[in-house]
């Protein structure tokens, strides 16, 4: 009997709308039925913070190193950020995904897209705040932001809100245990897909949202 392949979930959406607590939450809570969920490990060119471990939390490697995972290919998607490289390591995912289970790749949108490009069978998953008044307060709420770092984390997010004619699927991440519960449908395959129509929609208003409130 052949073994049913996994799925690629990947996950994207604005900075502070808690799509890392919704993927961490969903793992501790036991995945779903069905297929086992794996995390993706990222690898990067930059060095260990205190607590991370090599594998775990990413892959750390040289420049060298990294450099040659793009020239053969062994990358789903790759970018730098902050003068570092950061990519998505291809063999790991697929031989996940040939054991059987789902993957999730939590990434930023430009990511994403490659990722589609790379593996047309991804499904990508956009985690949307209620609005930008509630995704506003959450980024004060971590006080590591200077009020023009806030406004300028909100316009980036209206940026990439309008990218979600591009997704499969849309999580609104309003209450935890609820947008936990949608996603674990959107991998069981119970939730409904995200139509062009509404996908419009959704940017329009964020981008309605944006303007009304001074960004």
């Amino acid at each position: 009997m052949t073994m049913k392949k996994g799925k690629l979930f990947v996950i994207s959406g604005p900075s502070a709308v808690g799509k890392g607590t919704l993927c961490k939450r969903l793992l501790s809570d036991g995945g779903s039925k069905g297929a086992k969920i794996e995390l993706s490990v990222s690898m990067t060119t930059r060095k260990p913070r205190f607590g991370e471990k090599d594998g775990k939390s990413y892959y750390f490697v040289t420049e060298d190193e990294f450099r040659a995972e793009i020239g053969k290919g062994g990358l789903l998607e790759y970018a730098e950020v902050f003068g570092c490289l950061y990519g998505t390591p291809k063999e790991p995912v697929l031989a996940a995904l040939e054991r059987g289970s789902n993957v999730l790749l939590e990434i930023d949108v430009q990511g994403a897209l490659q990722v589609r490009e790379n593996h047309p069978d991804s499904l990508l998953v956009f985690i949307l705040p209620p609005s930008l008044a509630e995704l506003r307060r959450r980024i004060r709420h971590r006080g590591s932001e200077t009020a023009e770092q806030v406004a300028g984390r909100l316009s980036k997010a209206v940026s990439e809100i309008s990218a979600i004619v591009k997704y499969d699927y849309a999580v609104v991440n309003n209450h935890l245990g609820r947008a936990v519960a949608e996603l674990r449908e959107v991998i069981e395959g119970r939730h409904a897909r995200l139509k062009a129509a509404e996908a419009a929609e959704i940017a329009k208003r964020f981008a309605g949202d944006g303007t009304a409130s001074g960004r």
